[in-house]
């Protein structure tokens, strides 16, 4: 109660202070820090959770999706390779047919370096059927909704949107901010890599709202996919610098980015 209420500090000591914590205590707990964004903490009461092997047993009901998938999220995140694996194997166990868990997991072994094992896992969501689902963002301006697709390269004011974020670009290299790369194909050449970055579709919408609405105003993004690392990254940037708010809601989260921070505390 008291997290939904956007206290974890009262939630944990509530859940401290009890003399027989059972499994709906330990996964409403997990799940308190899953939403506030307390990673680290989320990581380190999951790790007690499975060092409790009775607990495990006698679960009467897995945490939800939103739970596990927030947990791997934040093991991609802190780099996290054993325990990622671990919240992986429940993810995939319980729903191989959700491509998400595929590529988070992909991703932490990317992460690390092992691309062997990065192909492996795309090679089992492939074997098993598991089409990933293409990436799409949209915007609404003027009460027109504009989507903006993976490699589609047709979308409105292109030469208007590449100039705006290339004019960003320069702004934002300035202040610091430098691309991730971290979970692209290793065999691409670096200059590559940037042109890619450049074209993923949170920016592309991102620049179309800060070309075609007043300064000064919201600008509110959705995806249907988890928001990229450098994407992310890229919003708090561009926030601050624009002095304007930028809202995404991506399949996890909204991500409220103001003043170079965002609500998630980063992690999504």
């Amino acid at each position: 109660m008291y997290a939904k209420c956007g206290n974890v500090e009262d939630a944990w000591r509530v859940f401290n202070r009890m003399p027989r914590r059972n499994m709906v205590a330990w996964t409403a707990m997990l799940g308190a820090y899953a939403m506030h964004g307390h990673a680290n903490e989320a990581l380190a009461h999951f790790k007690r959770m499975c060092e409790q092997e009775v607990l495990i047993k006698r679960m009467p009901c897995e945490p939800n999706a939103t739970v596990w998938m927030a947990l791997l999220g934040a093991c991609r995140i802190h780099g996290n390779l054993e325990m990622g694996e671990c919240i992986a194997r429940r993810v995939l166990e319980s729903d191989p047919g959700n491509s998400a868990g595929y590529v988070l997991l992909s991703n932490i072994y990317a992460a690390a370096g092992n691309w062997d094992l990065s192909a492996t896992v795309q090679k089992l969501r492939l074997e098993r059927g598991v089409r990933r689902q293409q990436g799409r963002t949209w915007i609404e301006v003027n009460n027109e909704v504009h989507t903006f697709v993976v490699d589609d390269q047709e979308y409105p004011q292109k030469n208007e949107i590449h100039a705006e974020l290339k004019r960003l670009s320069v702004q934002m290299k300035d202040a610091g901010y430098v691309p991730d790369i971290t979970f692209m194909l290793h065999d691409v050449e670096e200059e590559e890599k940037f042109f890619h970055l450049c074209q993923h579709i949170e920016k592309l919408a991102i620049a179309y709202g800060l070309i075609s609405t007043p300064p000064g105003t919201p600008i509110r993004i959705f995806k249907n996919l988890h928001v990229s690392g450098d994407c992310h990254s890229a919003a708090k940037f561009i926030a601050k610098l624009v002095g304007r708010a930028i809202i995404i809601r991506d399949a996890n989260r909204f991500h409220h980015f103001e003043d170079g921070l965002c609500s998630c505390k980063n992690y999504w």
